[in-house]
């Protein structure tokens, strides 16, 4: 490590010195340096719109990383509001926007000597693969508290991550490859901040979890990281993944203004258009719930050889360690998502959920589990159980706790929603102000069970409640004011599931085409009225 003077930071990366700056978490003597924006790969402008990311360009003076950098192009309004509703930070993070985006932010304990490296926690962002930031997330917390490096990273969204014609011209999955070469830059650089590069834990939560999923089933990241944790999002998600880009590709280049020609025309028009116009055309198919919703990863043969089910199931992915979690209310701010169920399974899982009870109360509830399973719970168990299968050791567990940053803004019978977990997870209670002691406590115990699986690749450590490895007798951990341990997470609803997918009742297709109307199916409203009245 290398020390300007007292009051700044500077480090030597392998393409240039940066400095950044001290902080430390309010009420703790522990400074940390930060480091906000550096780049990782050249910025993918112009004819590398579409293509690989790049190393970066060399610097021969000190770059200045202080600042937050933009976050990749994406709905501004969205982008600001998903930011301002999950930060950890008790200021909101106003952020610009950029196709020139691929940097990330570094936060380090600066009482560090030179033969002291320690592990590393990278985050990565949710969002749908279409919105969200690395600087929406302050490593500082965790950083401080459990004496970890913290880098969270960005990767290009929507049409600008994951355009892909299904071919060579443009084989798509740039987000992910964006990811890879993050991972890279951290091999690299990351021993500089006081990093192990021997020690890298990759976590991330939603579409940020599924990315964590994906990056274990690459070839491409081979010893880039050693520990994983996907909190709410696995790769078997079905809007994250498809087999069949066509309709999607089309759809992009019409609405762009391009013709439907030969893929290199196609793609040739597409890098001549402006950021804005290509961001419009983002919006226009997210803004209607008869278009496309998403914009998903393919099978390009490089970052994905094969379909992801059929590599977990092969167990030819990375062997390691790997904590699997979901939130008990996962479904609630999900809700426009409902219209994505195949309406042919619609009586079939409203039996299996709702028909157990007449209650009010108790259907709103089952009501928002079965959409839930549905859309995350399924697909996480069945990764976990993957994963158990090929020996690696693997942790379950479920988030619980409704947290007290909401306030009343979400109905009483809502529990731990999507997202609520990054909270503790990242300290938001040290963080933002709201919360309760007990809350904090939470958080702490949360953090010290994710950086001794960081450490150690096992979860478990002095002063707290033994996590179970998750095998064939099914345990998991509860998190909750108090942590219990539970058992067979899901197991009979994977069966439901799995029994229904075998009749070939759910189409995945309906994720990526014509979406039924919302009002063509009474069942469906009639459930709604139980979420609302």
């Amino acid at each position: 490590l290398c020390w300007q003077h007292a009051s700044t930071p500077v480090v030597h990366t392998q393409y240039g010195k940066v400095q950044g700056k001290y902080t430390s978490l309010k009420g703790f003597n522990k400074p940390v340096q930060v480091f906000l924006g550096v780049p990782f790969a050249k910025a993918p402008l112009g004819p590398l719109r579409f293509t690989p990311p790049q190393p970066p360009e060399p610097w021969d003076y000190v770059k200045i990383t202080t600042t937050y950098p933009p976050m990749c192009t994406q709905d501004p309004v969205g982008g600001q509001l998903f930011s301002d509703l999950f930060t950890n930070q008790n200021e909101k993070v106003s952020l610009k926007m950029s196709e020139d985006c691929l940097y990330l932010n570094i936060y380090s304990p600066a009482d560090l000597t030179k033969k002291m490296k320690l592990p590393v926690m990278v985050w990565i962002h949710g969002g749908g693969l279409l919105t969200g930031a690395a600087s929406t997330y302050d490593g500082l917390a965790l950083s401080t508290l459990e004496n970890v490096v913290v880098v969270t990273i960005q990767y290009r969204l929507g049409i600008f991550g994951f355009y892909s014609t299904g071919d060579e011209h443009a084989k798509g999955n740039w987000g992910y490859l964006d990811q890879v070469s993050a991972l890279h830059w951290i091999q690299k650089n990351i021993a500089s901040f006081g990093g192990d590069p021997g020690l890298v834990t990759i976590f991330g939560e939603s579409a940020g979890g599924g990315c964590v999923s994906a990056l274990i089933v690459s070839p491409l990241t081979k010893n880039l990281f050693h520990r994983a944790i996907s909190q709410s999002g696995v790769v078997l998600m079905e809007s994250l993944f498809t087999s069949n880009i066509k309709p999607i590709t089309e759809k992009i280049t019409t609405l762009t203004g391009c013709k439907i020609t030969t893929s290199a025309s196609m793609v040739h028009c597409i890098r001549q258009k402006t950021e804005e116009e290509i961001l419009n055309t983002t919006l226009k198919m997210v803004g209607d719930v008869r278009k496309i919703a998403f914009i998903p990863a393919v099978l390009d043969g490089v970052f994905f050889p094969k379909n992801p089910k059929e590599l977990l199931a092969k167990k030819q992915f990375n062997h390691i360690p790997y904590i699997v979690g979901i939130n008990n209310n996962e479904f609630s701010w999900l809700l426009p998502t409902v219209r994505k169920i195949s309406q042919n399974l619609i009586p079939l899982i409203t039996e299996e959920y709702l028909g157990i009870t007449n209650d009010t109360v108790k259907k709103k509830y089952l009501f928002m589990e079965m959409m839930g399973d549905f859309f995350i719970g399924i697909s996480a168990v069945m990764v976990a159980q993957f994963h158990m299968a090929s020996g690696s050791p693997t942790y379950m567990y479920e988030f619980q706790h409704r947290s007290s940053f909401w306030g009343n803004m979400k109905p009483e019978n809502v529990k731990a929603d999507h997202g609520d977990d990054i909270f503790p997870v990242l300290g938001a209670p040290f963080l933002k102000e709201g919360a309760s002691e007990e809350e904090k406590q939470l958080s702490r115990t949360m953090m010290k069970y994710w950086a001794n699986f960081a450490r150690n690749g096992d979860p478990n450590g002095e002063d707290l409640l033994k996590w179970p490895a998750y095998d064939q007798n099914k345990q998991h951990l509860e998190f909750d004011i108090n942590i219990t341990i539970g058992k067979e997470l899901k197991d009979k609803k994977l069966e439901f599931w799995s029994k229904t997918q075998s009749q070939k009742m759910i189409s995945s297709a309906v994720l990526h085409s014509s979406f039924h109307s919302l009002a063509s199916n009474s069942l469906l409203l009639t459930l709604l009225t139980f979420m609302i009245s």
